[in-house]
């Protein structure tokens, strides 16, 4: 075994922690354990909850499903959204434009006389 560090073979154990036994570079004095566990969810489960996502699920309905917190599947779609590439900038104006139907109120829904008159 050698030293993450320095690369050192010149090492000793130093006591347990947490049932993993700890050791420590006698040359740097970085203390470490031989091997770390992989924290965090799969690729498989990310895909799915980001294939959720696309197919119109909601971030509370993936995380009633999968058992990932909502914030998780909401940052994983930030990093996703943040490699696409952003749209082109058309500058020319279409021909033909949809509108929805829209009402607008400027002051007050009351008329000067009161309601009714």
């Amino acid at each position: 075994m050698k030293c993450p560090r320095c690369s050192s073979d010149h090492i000793r154990k130093n006591g347990r922690q947490r049932s993993k036994q700890n050791y420590i570079c006698v040359d740097c004095k970085r203390q470490f354990i031989e091997s770390y566990d992989q924290k965090g969810y799969t690729e498989d489960i990310k895909s799915e909850c980001l294939e959720m996502y696309v197919n119109g699920s909601g971030f509370r309905a993936i995380e009633r499903v999968k058992k990932v917190h909502h914030t998780t599947v909401i940052n994983w779609v930030k990093q996703v959204g943040s490699t696409l590439p952003d749209t082109p900038y058309r500058s020319e104006i279409p021909e033909v434009t949809e509108v929805d139907e829209l009402e607008t109120f400027i002051g007050s829904k009351k008329t000067k006389f009161g309601c009714g008159q």
